[in-house]
């Protein structure tokens, strides 16, 4: 209760709020790389018996996971799998492409797209281009992509991320209000401690299509930390989205760095009860 009245729920009063889920409600979910050390079937099973709502699924190509490569040599047999190991159902892919050019690029993209309608994963979560690019090239090229994503009926989102565009929360919303259909996923760790910390962010909020939690301290080393022993106001931040009449998900996104002197489910545990209990 401590925990909870020092993040703002006591106050909070917010329509989020509901006895019984109901279409358009917020969903607590969680990444799959919260349990990234076991091979995904596993990590799936240890998200269904944690009760989350939803899973956001990591396709990164450095992940033994899911592969964006490994999407692109067979779609139709990926979504087959997905949906058997996975009755909770996928609400987000979290995509991280390395490929030669941007044909390949474009090529592993599409596929995953069409994955993601295949398997009715509404939103597609990539990295921001890198920081000091020319931002009339990253428009032109995020355009493109985010084209590729509305052609099989996908919500495109870039991340919030240290050395990148959006590490700057004006930068992130200029990029989202001029690129048509890009979306922003917030991930506000990386305004706490980056280049932004201190900055108000509230400017991104009205761009926001998917956030990622986990608690942040204030020190350089410690962008993870145990949940109650950072900063992170998540009674704000659920407000200030409600202001924005957000309806998608909250992802709980614990990493099990190798470097976590703690057991992570515990930690995965207590803010998925946190988040459940400011929606």
């Amino acid at each position: 209760m401590e925990l909870l009245q020092r993040w703002g729920w006591g106050a909070l009063r917010s329509p989020f709020r509901v006895c019984a889920r109901k279409e358009g409600d917020v969903i607590v979910a969680c990444s799959t790389l919260c349990f990234g050390k076991q091979p995904l079937d596993e990590a799936l099973k240890a998200i269904g018996d944690m009760h989350f709502g939803k899973v956001d699924l990591a396709i990164h190509e450095k992940c033994h996971h899911l592969r964006p490569s490994s999407v692109a040599a067979n779609v139709g047999r990926i979504a087959h799998h997905l949906k058997s190991v996975c009755p909770l159902g996928l609400a987000a892919f979290h995509v991280e492409i390395i490929a030669n050019d941007d044909a390949e690029h474009d090529q592993q993209l599409r596929a995953i797209c069409r994955l993601a309608r295949l398997v009715t994963v509404p939103l597609v979560c990539v990295p921001a281009p890198p920081a000091g690019a020319d931002l009339k090239k990253v428009i032109e090229r995020l355009t493109a992509m985010a084209k590729i994503a509305h052609g099989e009926g996908v919500i495109l989102t870039i991340e919030t991320g240290i050395g990148t565009m959006t590490e700057m929360p004006e930068t992130a919303a200029e990029i989202c209000e001029k690129v048509p259909g890009l979306g922003l996923t917030l991930d506000p760790s990386h305004y706490l401690v980056g280049p932004a910390r201190g900055m108000p962010f509230d400017c991104v909020y009205p761009y926001v299509k998917h956030v990622r939690l986990r608690d942040t301290g204030a020190g350089p080393n410690e962008f993870q930390v145990r949940v109650g022993q950072g900063q992170v106001d998540y009674g704000k931040i659920v407000g200030q989205l409600e202001k924005c009449h957000y309806d998608r998900l909250l992802t709980v996104d614990v990493r099990d760095m190798p470097e976590a002197s703690y057991a992570v489910e515990p930690e995965v545990r207590k803010l998925k009860y946190l988040l459940e209990s400011l929606v």
